[in-house]
């Protein structure tokens, strides 16, 4: 499509700016003249420059023309480059008129930058199949243009010396491919070959007492595999950043052995397919989902079903759910796994529930034991664990769900300062403090800012056992090591009780700085999306320590340079059990009830949360309302999906965490109505305006009586929490609203948000690149302990 008509179909387009950093083979190839031809050719403004990263731009235009640029930037760039990973954010346009290569930019430290592991290039999947080649059928294939990196990485700089691969001395042909710049593999540190390079081994599960040897090794090991895989068996399987259990996706009983045995009753399993066309026989597969599968990122994308997909795949990969979790091939040993196979495998995380995947595989021979009947291993060791990354598509805009390989540890580069707001670009920079933001305490994932990047680690898990408490120690730890600098500032939950917090206090070398929650959901997404402030941000989760010593969850902040006033929040509730209500919807739909009808709610047996407790469960559970006794005050919007779903009968207990809102969400797909629960006036106690539940709780009870479909109020449901926020928008009239926290993982719930706030005149930001869940707050404790919405934060000096 030529340029022309790219903008004469876009003539009402509104102008947009791209952010892209490229890194990889990038300098000295002749990148920046050939974006400034580019960007010339199709009438669009910015610039570029090179930096001690790689080279970055920002192109402003209508977006058409910007979806060309980008498509050209990947399909037209000099002979000699390769892109090893793009970062794209979407801004709001700043007006430029010209497009321009700036200076490089040499500022600040030259922090060497550690790259993710990328899945295997073209050139590399060619050779892996060519029975011609020295590397044919070879699981450990790479180039200078993909494999593993962070995986493997003791130490900077990236030599092989400092890595994993140091073990392993190249043979003649591949030190040969290794110093000769013309050759893709120069200075490619993993460099191996079927010679000199790693190689596979296949084990069977033995008697603890007895030695474990090798059954087979290289081509032959992975044949087994494979037979294993055909036959039903549960196969371990060590990849790039820790092992994955693997099962043939099509046998109902293999399938059901592994939940049994890895104590995952309902949870959706992810599914390694082939081949896209493979995958595509199962699902809908959009333009940019089908990129993402086949990116260098390579993630788990969610997809949803098609009506009639195939009946061949076992319906308990993801029983009740419309959507699938699916992969392609990211690495030669899936390639070759996959190409044996044929057909789509479960390929779900090597662990227990709760715990970090096995990276070794003398480890995971102990802790997969009873779960795993075979494992396929080889000899590369790994240095940090990471799993696979999850992403979804809302409003043409990828989400990360989950951040770690092929994004992990790529850094968020941000700027601000509280006189002149993000982008700002001093001449002279004042030096920031090295910050350690330690995250949450569920879907952990930790930060270290240095300068103006903030590397954000991969995803390490809840922090509920031994193994994932030690595996988020080695990453606090780690990133420090690796980009050689000690925080000077430790940043933490507010919640006293976390464990991450509690590693925050035991560093007695820095300053420890407490962030609430909220506000750290808040200031991640206004940073990701460098929205200038003030800036309204609603931060909607399941539970975050208050800092009045209640569980919030549905709240709104005015967010300043200076300061970060809570504006609005939720009507409070009663959650009877406290965290067993959590895992409940009926206990918190009880509590909802109770708030609204008192101690005759327990006699409304036709209410099915009410009758989803036993007589005796009924008159404890008042004891517990009327006395207070373990039922904290919340208001979290996560508990009143939950409620609401109890309430209309579709879930009273969750077998995984999120799944009654899930399941909310499911039944308002494909409802298109506008239709809404009526809005009373927002009440405002001691200035903070209330969002009251109350008359849309009478009226969804009421709609239940005729019998209304499910999806029909799930739908209205969703739309009046858009109106709300749109209500407290328009009370605070501020133009730019922030959408964080768990709840805006909902695809419905963030779509009809967008298209209110649009509709009305507003602009709305949501996250791209960090996830909106708890694996994004450690960004914004990064922002708060750099003194962005002034003095909000708890911090304790160093003994």
């Amino acid at each position: 499509m030529s340029a022309h008509r790219a903008r004469s179909r876009s003539a009402a387009s509104p102008p947009i700016r791209v952010r892209v950093a490229l890194r990889g083979a990038v300098q000295g190839v002749g990148f920046r003249p050939f974006v400034h031809r580019l960007a010339t050719e199709l009438h669009l403004t910015g610039w570029v420059n090179n930096s001690p990263q790689g080279v970055f731009l920002e192109v402003e235009g209508e977006r058409p023309i910007l979806d060309l640029f980008l498509q050209r930037l990947q399909s037209d760039k000099p002979t000699l480059s390769f892109i090893q990973s793009t970062e794209i954010t979407w801004l709001d346009a700043l007006g430029q008129r010209t497009f321009e290569i700036l200076a490089s930019d040499t500022r600040g430290q030259k922090v060497a930058l550690v790259l993710p592991d990328m899945a295997t290039c073209p050139d590399c999947l060619r050779e892996l199949f060519d029975p011609q080649n020295r590397r044919y059928r070879y699981p450990f294939t790479n180039c200078t243009h993909c494999g593993p990196r962070f995986t493997i990485i003791e130490s900077l700089p990236y030599d092989r010396a400092n890595t994993t691969m140091k073990r392993f001395t190249m043979c003649p042909a591949c030190q040969a491919e290794y110093d000769d710049p013309q050759d893709r593999r120069f200075h490619a540190q993993p460099n191996a070959c079927p010679i000199c390079g790693p190689q596979l081994a296949y084990w069977m599960a033995r008697d603890q007492n007895e030695k474990q040897c090798p059954l087979l090794t290289r081509h032959e090991a992975l044949l087994a595999a494979a037979a294993a895989i055909r036959a039903g068996k549960i196969v371990a399987v060590k990849g790039i950043g820790g092992f994955h259990l693997m099962v043939d996706a099509r046998n109902e009983a293999a399938v059901q052995r592994l939940r049994e045995r890895k104590h995952r009753e309902e949870k959706p399993f992810a599914l390694l397919f082939p081949s896209l066309e493979s995958a595509a026989l199962a699902c809908e597969i959009s333009p940019l989902e089908a990129r993402l599968l086949d990116s260098p990122e390579s993630p788990i994308v969610l997809l949803r079903q098609l009506a009639h997909r195939p009946p061949a795949l076992a319906n308990n990969v993801a029983p009740g759910n419309p959507n699938l979790g699916i992969m392609l091939p990211s690495n030669p040993l899936h390639h070759l796994l996959m190409a044996e196979l044929g057909f789509p495998v479960v390929a779900t995380s090597g662990n227990l529930s709760d715990e970090p995947i096995c990276t070794d595989e003398h480890e995971a021979l102990d802790r997969l034991r009873g779960i795993a009947d075979a494992w396929l291993v080889h000899d590369r060791p790994i240095v940090r664990h990471v799993d696979d990354s999850i992403v979804r598509v809302v409003l043409d805009r990828e989400m990360v769900l989950r951040r770690a390989r092929g994004y992990a540890p790529l850094p968020i580069s941000i700027a601000f300062t509280a006189k002149e707001g993000w982008g700002t670009r001093q001449t002279q920079p004042q030096p920031l403090p090295t910050v350690l933001a330690v995250g949450a305490h569920l879907k952990n994932a930790v930060a270290l800012a240095v300068d103006q990047n903030v590397f954000v680690s991969q995803h390490i898990g809840d922090l509920e056992t031994p193994q994932a408490e030690a595996a988020f120690r080695r990453a606090s730890v780690d990133l420090q090591r690796l980009y050689e600098s000690p925080a000077q500032i430790v940043a933490a939950d507010l919640h006293p009780d976390y464990l991450s917090t509690r590693y925050a206090r035991e560093h007695t070398s820095a300053q420890v700085v407490q962030v609430q929650h909220h506000i750290a959901h808040a200031l991640s997404c206004l940073a990701e999306n460098e929205v200038e402030l003030p800036a309204l941000a609603v931060a909607w989760d399941g539970t975050g320590y208050g800092t009045d010593g209640t569980i919030w969850g549905g709240e709104f902040f005015l967010v300043k340079p200076d300061s970060v006033p809570r504006v609005a929040s939720l009507r409070q509730f009663r959650l009877p059990g406290g965290d067993t209500a959590v895992k409940e919807p009926r206990r918190a739909a009880l509590g909802l009830l109770f708030e609204l009808f008192g101690d005759a709610v327990f006699q409304r047996v036709d209410l099915a949360p009410v009758a989803a407790f036993s007589r005796s469960e009924r008159s404890l559970l008042k004891t517990m309302l009327k006395r207070g006794l373990n039922s904290p005050v919340t208001s979290s919007m996560g508990r009143l999906f939950d409620a609401v779903a109890s309430l209309i009968h579709l879930r009273h207990q969750m077998r995984f965490e999120g799944q009654a809102a899930m399941e909310l969400e499911w039944a308002a797909s494909g409802i298109a109505t506008d239709a809404h629960y009526e809005l009373p006036p927002l009440p405002n106690h001691a200035g903070l305006d209330r969002l009251d539940w109350a008359l849309m709780v009478h009226r969804i009870l009421a709609d239940l009586q005729p019998g209304l479909a499910i999806g029909e109020i799930s739908a209205k449901f969703h739309n009046t929490l858009a109106e709300w926020i749109l209500t407290v928008a328009r009370r605070q009239g501020i133009a730019r609203v922030a959408l964080s926290g768990g709840c805006f993982q909902n695809r419905y719930l963030l779509a009809r948000t967008v298209s209110r706030l649009r509709a009305e005149g507003f602009q709305p930001y949501w996250h791209q690149r960090v996830p909106a869940n708890d694996g994004g707050i450690a960004l914004g404790q990064v922002m708060a302990a750099r003194g962005v919405g002034g003095p909000l934060t708890t911090i304790n000096q160093p003994s």
